[in-house]
C-alpha cells in the first residue's frame, strides 16, 4: 500500500504543466470500440483508470500500446467480444460506459454494475432508458447488465438528469444507429465535446454537443482516427487551489480557459488573484483567503469534482464558508479527516459550513475517494508538520498523473513511502 508524507507550511512557486483530461480520454478509448484501423490518442494521462480502461479493451479484442509521450495506439480489426470483464469493469465505474459502443458494434453487450469511488448512488438506469428507447432489450443477470439489438434504432432519448456517462454511451451507441437519435437534457461537460470531436473527425455525425440537446445521424461505419484529449480541468483546478492554500505562486500551463471559467470565478471571489494567459492562469494569494459559498452544479456550474479541494482551501479562509452538494448526496467524507487536521466544520444535510481556522496541524489521515485525496494533499501542502495519507494508489493516482514529482518541482516537501 503506497503512502504519502508532506511536511507542510511550504508555499508553491514555479510553473507547473496539467495533463491530458482523464474524463475525455477514457469515453475517447472506450469509443474505438466502433471504429475500424488504427487511431493514436495523444495527451493520454498515464494514470490507474486509463490502465484499467486499457486492460478491458485488451480483453475485448483489440491491440492497446502506450507510447511516450502520452500515446495510447489502438488497432481495431474485425469483431470486439460482447462480454466485458468482471474484474476490470467493476473497479471503474466509468468503464460503464462501454455497454453502448459494445452494443452498438455487436448487437449484443453484457456489462457488470460498475464500482469506482463510493461518493454516491449514480444509477445506471439512465443508461437503460436511453438504450431501450434505441430499440434494445435489457435484462439483469447475476450482477450483469445484458442489452440486445439486431441493430439500433435512432430515436428521441430524455435524460431524467444530465448524467455524463449516460450521455457518452448513448451518444456513441447512436453513432451507428439507423436514423436520427437526440438526446434531451444532456450532459454539456467539455468532455462530452472533446468525445463528439473526436467521434466526428473518424466519420460520425454529430451536432449539439456541448449543449442540452445533441443530435446524432447515424452512419454505417466509422473509421479510426488520430487526436488530441484536452487539458484535465480539474487538476487545473486543484493546482490553483494548491498555490492559493499555501500562499504561493504558480503559473499553471496548458490549460483550456474557457472550460474553468467557475473555479477561476469562486477563487476570485475568494480573494485569490489569477493572471489568466491565452493556455495558462498565474495564481497568487497575496491577502489570504476569505469565505464564499459554493453549490455545485452540473456543468457550467462549480464541478462536485472540485468541491473537496475547495473545502480544504476555506478551512483556512476568513470567515464563515458554506458549500452545498446538489450532485453526490455521500460526497462529505473527506469532512472528518480535514477535522482531524483541525478544520471547523459542520455536515448539516447536503450543505457543510466552514469556520475559517489559522492553521491546519498535520495528521495521519485516510482518502476515501480520488477527489478527498487530493484535498488532503492540498490540506498537508498547508498545515503545520507532518501529514501522513493512506491509500494512494487506490485513489490518487486515480486521477492525477505523476503529481508528487509535480509538486516537488514546486517546492512541496511531499514523498511517497511503501
Amino acid at each position: 500500500m503506497r503512502k504519502i508524507i508532506i511536511n507542510g507550511g511550504r508555499p508553491l512557486n514555479g510553473t507547473v504543466k496539467v495533463s491530458g483530461a482523464k474524463n475525455s480520454a477514457l469515453p475517447i478509448l472506450a469509443s474505438t470500440l466502433l471504429l475500424s484501423g488504427k487511431a493514436s490518442i495523444t495527451n493520454v494521462p498515464l494514470l490507474n483508470d486509463v490502465i484499467t480502461m486499457m486492460r478491458v479493451l485488451r480483453v475485448l479484442g483489440l491491440r492497446v500500446e502506450y507510447s511516450e509521450p502520452n500515446t495510447m495506439n489502438v488497432w481495431i480489426n474485425g469483431k470486439v467480444r460482447h462480454v466485458a470483464p468482471y474484474e476490470l469493469v467493476t473497479k471503474m465505474r466509468a468503464s460503464f460506459f462501454i455497454i453502448g459502443p459494445i452494443l452498438a458494434r455487436m448487437g449484443l453487450a453484457k456489462v457488470p454494475l460498475p464500482g469506482g469511488c463510493a461518493i454516491g448512488f449514480r444509477p445506471v438506469n439512465y443508461y437503460i432508458k436511453g438504450l431501450e428507447a434505441l430499440g434494445a432489450k435489457i435484462e439483469m443477470e447475476h450482477g450483469f447488465v445484458i442489452a440486445k439489438a439486431s441493430k439500433l434504432k435512432g430515436a428521441p432519448i430524455y435524460l431524467d438528469f444530465p448524467s455524463v456517462g449516460a450521455t457518452e454511451s448513448l451518444m456513441m451507441a447512436a453513432t451507428l444507429a439507423d436514423g436520427d437519435t437526440v438526446i434531451e437534457n444532456s450532459a454539456k461537460e467539455p468532455e462530452i465535446i472533446d468525445l463528439a470531436n473526436f467521434l466526428n473527425k473518424c466519420g460520425a455525425k454529430i451536432s449539439g454537443a456541448g449543449t442540452q440537446s445533441i443530435t446524432i445521424k447515424g452512419v454505417s461505419s466509422l473509421r479510426a482516427a488520430d487526436y488530441r484529449v484536452i487539458p484535465d480541468r480539474i487538476e487545473a483546478g486543484t493546482f490553483m487551489v494548491a498555490a492559493a492554500i499555501t500562499g504561493g505562486d504558480v503559473l499553471v500551463e496548458n490549460i483550456s480557459p474557457e472550460h474553468i471559467s467557475s473555479i477561476v470565478t469562486k477563487l476570485q471571489e475568494a480573494g485569490v488573484s489569477i493572471v489568466m494567459g491565452k493556455n495558462s492562469a498565474r495564481v497568487t494569494a497575496p491577502q489570504g483567503i476569505n469565505a464564499v459559498d459554493i453549490k455545485t452544479l452540473p456543468y457550467p456550474g462549480f464541478p462536485t469534482d472540485m468541491q473537496p479541494q475547495l473545502t480544504s482551501m476555506l478551512s483556512l479562509a476568513k470567515g464563515t464558508s458554506v458549500i452545498t452538494e446538489s450532485i453526490f448526496e455521500n460526497r462529505f467524507m473527506h469532512v472528518q479527516e480535514l477535522k482531524r487536521m483541525g478544520a471547523d466544520i459542520q455536515i448539516e444535510g447536503h450543505s457543510i459550513i466552514i469556520e475559517g481556522v489559522p492553521h491546519l496541524s498535520g495528521a495521519p489521515v485516510r482518502t476515501s475517494d480520488l477527489r478527498a485525496g487530493a484535498a488532503l494533499i492540498l490540506a498537508g501542502l498547508a498545515a503545520e508538520g507532518e501529514t501522513l495519507i493512506d491509500d494512494m494508489d487506490r485513489f490518487i493516482d486515480r486521477g492525477y498523473e505523476k503529481i508528487l514529482s509535480k509538486l516537488e518541482r514546486l517546492g512541496a516537501d511531499a514523498k511517497e513511502v511503501k
